[in-house]
């Protein structure tokens, strides 16, 4: 294994990142650790650490919500593996994420050597589940992976629009919070509806949605 692999940890948990950077450096001596607690921060190290070996990432963080993240991580750094990490641990939920591009799923409840183990597994370049998640869990379907392709081609700020349409807000509130005009968001909103092939806002969001997955009831233990 080569000397000083790098890998971001995303999680807005501080208690859980800690426990994170804990299984890392026990899996991978020497490593170099960057921090990210937010899908914007994940992007940002990202692209401040193109050479990183390997992502973590929760599927519930600010700015992203169930497989919107991966999605659009995995399109726009398609030579950075991705491991999910996440309290949401159903079956379905962990054959979704490696159909959307994900190299393995670390259930949070999982103890730190079983932890350790995925990341060796996926550094090796091999995919990581659980040994007790069921084979032939139903695949995401045709409609669903052509939306997520189509949400890989979006811009960073375009995404961030996205966003913030399903969590129902106005252009002029988006435009507020983004500080930009208007008539800057209506013409970002104009770009998402080409690119995702849909014409309303509405058709957009539900679309959005199907990539969502329910937060667990309690993220830690």
């Amino acid at each position: 294994m080569q000397l000083a692999q790098k890998i971001i940890i995303a999680d807005d948990h501080p208690l859980f990142r800690a426990a994170l950077k804990q299984a890392v450096t026990q899996a991978v001596p020497g490593v170099e650790i960057v921090e990210a607690d937010s899908l914007e921060a994940v992007q940002a190290a990202v692209e401040n650490n193109p050479d990183a070996d390997l992502v973590l990432l929760d599927l519930h963080m600010p700015g992203t919500n169930g497989f919107t993240g991966l999605v659009f991580l995995r399109g726009k750094n398609p030579g950075i593996p991705v491991v999910v990490v996440s309290g949401s641990e159903e079956s379905s939920v962990m054959k979704r994420a490696l159909d959307y591009g994900a190299s393995g799923f670390i259930p949070k409840s999982s103890p730190l050597d079983v932890i350790a183990e995925a990341i060796t597994t996926v550094l090796e370049g091999e995919e990581w589940l659980p040994e007790e998640v069921a084979e032939g869990v139903v695949d995401v379907t045709e409609e669903d992976q052509k939306f997520a392709t189509n949400l890989a081609s979006l811009t960073p700020q375009q995404f961030r629009v996205l966003t913030m349409l399903t969590e129902g807000l106005l252009n002029k509130q988006i435009a507020y919070d983004l500080n930009v005009s208007e008539a800057t968001i209506k013409a970002h909103v104009t770009a998402i509806l080409r690119k995702l092939g849909v014409h309303s806002r509405t058709q957009a969001v539900i679309a959005a949605q199907r990539l969502c997955v329910d937060p667990p009831k309690t993220e830690m233990n």
